[in-house]
C-alpha cells in the first residue's frame, strides 16, 4: 500500500433450566425498559440481539419479542481504515465538541481524547435503519489511546468504538491484514473495547476458546450467524486462534457448525482481492462460487481492496466482491481514482417456507470528504440544493463510478442497469438516485 499519511490521502450459555430462567427473566426486563444491547443502547438500534460467541454447536438464544417476521435486513459497509490524518481530525473534533460519552475499557471516567462521531453522522440514520449493520474494523484498537499510529502499523484510538456503536452499528468483522499489527495485545484491546461498547465482533479472538464461538444475532426471530476471514497478516505470524485466515476447508466447517447451532442466515465476510483493482480476482471468484455452492452458506461481503468491487449473484445466492473505503485518508492522488468512494450495502433476507435467502440488494454510494472526513450518501447530498458546485461535480463522479463497478458483472447478475442513474432497475439497485439536476 501507497502511505497514505503523506498524502491528501457472548453466547449466553445455558447449562441449566435454572440459568435459563433467569436469562429470560432478565431479557424481558430489558426488553421492557429499553436497555438491551448493553452501554448506550439507545444510541443504536436495538434490533437485532447479539453476543458475540457460543461454543459451536450452541445456539444464542437472547431476545424475548415479537413473533419472527418473515423478512429483515443486513447492511454492510467498507474499510473504516484510520489514518494518522483521520485520528488528528477526530482529536481536533473532540477538543472543539467535547466528545462523545466516556465509555472506555477502563470505564466510564475514562477521558475521550478522539470524537469520530461527525464523520459518521451524515450515514447514521441508514445504519440505524437496518435490521442488522456491520461494519469492518480494518485495524487493531488501542484501549489506552497511546501511541496511535497509522499507515504501515496502525494503531486506532478505542473511541472510534465508542462512534461506531453511536453510529448504529451492531457488529464488526475484524479480520484484515492489519489485525496482528500490533501482535496479540492489538487482538486483546480490540475485543476488550467493542465488548465494552456493546458491539459484537468476529474475525479475532483472545484464546483458542473464543475462537470456537459463533457470533450468533436473533434478528426478529431469525437467527443470523456471522463469520470472518482475511488473506494474511502482512507478514505477521498469528497464533492460529488470533485471527481467522481464508482457508475453503475452514470457512465450510466454521458454516455447518453455524447452522447446527441454530442459524437460518450465514453470512461469510471476506478480506480478500487485489488492492485498488475493481474487477475482482479469478481467485474471489472461484472461492466464491465453492462457497455458494454449500447449503452452509448464504450471503459472502468483502472487502479490502480499497475501491468498490461488482456485485455477483452465484448459484442464487450474492457474493459483494468489495464495498470500497468508507473512511480513510486515500485519495486518487496516491492511490486510485475511487479510493475515497464506498457504499453501504443492504441485504434485504425474506423467508419462503423453511428457507431463508437474500431476495434483494439495495445499495448507497458513499463518499468520504478529506478534509473533514465525513462520509457523505452521495445521492442524498446531491439532492440537497445547498451542495455547492464543486462537492457537486465530485460526487456526480463517484456515483458514476461506484455504480458502474457494482453493474459490471450485470450479465451474471441479472441486472439491467447501466452507469446512468435513472436507468438502475433489478434486483441490485441503489436506494434513492439523485434528480437529473445532481447527475448532469
Amino acid at each position: 500500500m501507497v502511505d497514505p499519511d503523506r498524502h491528501p490521502t457472548r453466547t449466553i450459555a445455558v447449562r441449566g433450566l435454572i440459568v435459563a430462567a433467569v436469562i429470560a427473566v432478565v431479557a424481558a426486563v430489558a426488553v421492557a425498559t429499553g436497555t438491551i444491547g448493553g452501554p448506550d443502547a439507545g444510541a443504536a438500534s436495538g434490533r437485532s440481539a447479539n453476543r458475540a460467541g457460543g461454543a459451536r454447536g450452541s445456539a444464542v438464544v437472547a431476545r424475548v419479542g415479537p413473533a419472527a417476521k418473515t423478512s429483515f435486513t443486513i447492511a454492510a459497509t467498507g474499510d473504516l481504515l484510520v489514518h494518522r490524518p483521520v485520528a488528528d481530525r477526530a482529536r481536533a473534533d473532540a477538543e472543539a465538541d467535547g466528545g462523545p460519552p466516556a465509555a472506555g475499557p477502563t470505564g466510564p471516567g475514562q477521558p475521550v481524547a478522539y470524537d469520530f462521531r461527525p464523520m459518521l453522522a451524515a450515514v447514521r440514520s441508514e445504519l440505524s435503519a437496518a435490521d442488522l449493520a456491520i461494519c469492518h474494523l480494518e485495524t487493531p484498537l488501542t484501549a489506552t489511546d497511546r501511541q496511535v499510529t497509522g499507515y504501515p502499523v496502525f494503531n486506532t484510538p478505542w473511541e472510534l468504538a465508542t462512534a461506531v456503536r453511536w453510529a448504529g452499528y451492531d457488529s464488526c468483522s475484524t479480520a484484515s491484514n492489519h489485525s496482528f499489527d500490533q501482535g496479540l495485545r492489538g487482538v486483546t484491546d480490540t475485543v476488550t473495547v467493542l465488548d465494552r461498547v456493546g458491539v459484537a465482533h468476529t474475525g479475532s479472538a483472545i484464546d483458542p476458546a473464543a475462537r470456537a464461538r459463533i457470533e450468533m444475532h436473533v434478528v426478529d426471530g431469525a437467527k443470523v450467524a456471522l463469520l470472518d476471514y482475511t488473506y494474511g497478516l502482512n507478514g505477521f505470524t498469528a497464533p492460529s486462534w488470533a485471527v481467522n485466515l481464508i482457508d475453503p476447508a475452514t470457512i465450510l466447517r466454521d458454516a455447518a457448525a453455524a447452522r447446527r447451532a441454530g442459524a437460518v442466515f450465514v453470512v461469510v465476510q471476506m478480506h480478500w482481492g487485489q488492492e485498488y483493482r475493481t474487477a475482482p480476482t479469478a481467485e474471489q471468484r472461484t472461492l466464491a462460487t465453492r462457497l455458494l455452492a454449500s447449503p452452509d452458506v448464504d450471503l459472502i461481503l468483502g472487502g479490502h481492496v480499497h475501491v468498490v468491487q461488482p456485485i455477483e449473484r452465484i448459484n442464487g445466492k450474492y457474493v459483494v466482491y468489495g464495498t470500497g473505503n468508507f473512511l480513510s485518508n486515500q485519495t486518487p492522488g496516491c492511490c486510485a481514482a475511487g479510493a475515497e468512494d464506498g457504499v453501504i450495502v443492504t441485504a434485504h433476507v425474506t423467508r419462503t417456507g423453511a428457507r431463508w435467502a437474500v431476495s434483494a440488494i439495495t445499495y448507497t454510494p458513499t463518499w468520504v470528504r478529506i478534509g473533514d472526513y465525513a462520509v457523505l450518501p452521495v445521492a442524498a447530498t446531491l439532492n440537497d440544493p445547498r451542495t455547492p458546485p464543486a462537492l457537486r461535480a465530485a460526487l456526480t463522479a463517484s456515483w458514476r463510478r461506484t455504480v458502474a463497478a457494482v453493474t459490471s458483472l450485470k450479465s451474471r447478475t441479472g441486472l439491467k442497469s447501466t452507469t446512468s442513474p435513472e436507468s438502475a432497475t433489478g434486483d441490485v439497485r441503489p436506494d434513492l438516485q439523485p434528480r437529473a439536476a445532481g447527475t448532469s
